[in-house]
């Protein structure tokens, strides 16, 4: 009985131990909240879509150590995300920035939804127009102006 107790409090002191917690210093409340800012804007490289404040993985708490020193040195949030960008590309950006690369990526969308109402307007457009033929006209004309009959 000792042993299961004591095999159990080794595995719950082992789970406990590989938990790690990121504990950076800041001088201030605002590098903090900027510290903060940025790690939820960064995407982290390993995992899928996860962000690197909900990362676990080693690159991630690298990269919060990284985001950490620059704000430390005094870079701008623009500084930062263009370092991480020119590191790992437009994957660690969640809004990756417009060039011919990711051109498809932001206007895509609106392409495909401007092709998709044209072709429902021609659509409607050839369905509406092929129904009304000669028949119908007259019998248009006969509901409009129903005297007409009785003159003839």
């Amino acid at each position: 009985m000792v042993r299961f107790y004591s095999g159990s409090l080794l595995l719950f002191l082992m789970s406990v131990g590989g938990a790690s917690i990121d504990a950076h210093h800041f001088p201030s409340q605002e590098l903090q909240a900027r510290h903060q800012a940025i790690i939820e804007e960064l995407r982290c490289p390993q995992c899928l879509n996860t962000n690197l404040a909900g990362s676990d993985a080693m690159i991630a708490r690298d990269l919060r150590r990284e985001v950490h020193r620059l704000l430390l040195e005094g870079e701008s949030d623009e500084e930062i995300l263009s370092f991480m960008y020119d590191r790992y590309g437009d994957f660690v950006l969640y809004t990756p920035r417009i060039h011919s690369g990711t051109i498809f990526l932001w206007f895509g969308p609106l392409f495909f939804l401007i092709l998709a109402i044209a072709i429902f307007i021609s659509i409607v457009k050839s369905s509406t127009g092929a129904n009304v033929e000669e028949v119908d006209r007259e019998e248009l004309a006969a509901i409009l102006n129903p005297n007409a009959k009785e003159l003839d």
